[in-house]
């Protein structure tokens, strides 16, 4: 069973994002997993406005390209450059060190709690 930090709010499409301000936003474990080995990100840039709900960049795998959907609207505060630089942080540390960008919020997109969350993918 996978176990999804409590503290943390989830999207049907894998991402997750704090309470934090700026929020921290990332893709779930479960995805990560999914994708396998990560070797390339595309991340919208600081500065760069985000819409909940649309495409923000893309997660490359040895297996696939998958899209990051933005999981609130808002403008990006900062992004993960060591997760730029080695993409494996992604798959090690997905609700920590490999974190992908920070944005400050002017509204959330529809969200689920770590239980929903878990329900949906099957943990």
């Amino acid at each position: 069973m996978a176990d999804f930090p409590g503290n943390l709010q989830y999207t049907a499409e894998h991402e997750w994002l704090d309470a934090s301000t700026p929020a921290v936003i990332g893709i779930t474990s479960t995805a990560a997993e999914a994708l396998g080995d990560i070797v390339y990100l595309e991340l919208p840039e600081v500065g760069a406005a985000v819409t909940a709900g649309s495409v923000i960049g893309e997660v490359e795998s040895t297996k696939s390209v998958s899209e990051l959907y933005s999981p609130v609207t808002g403008t990006v505060a900062e992004v993960n450059q060591a997760a730029i630089d080695d993409p494996s942080l992604v798959n090690a540390e997905p609700f920590a060190g490999g974190w992908l960008i920070k944005v400050d919020v002017t509204e959330t997109g529809p969200v689920l709690t770590a239980e929903e969350y878990s329900a949906l993918v099957g943990g």
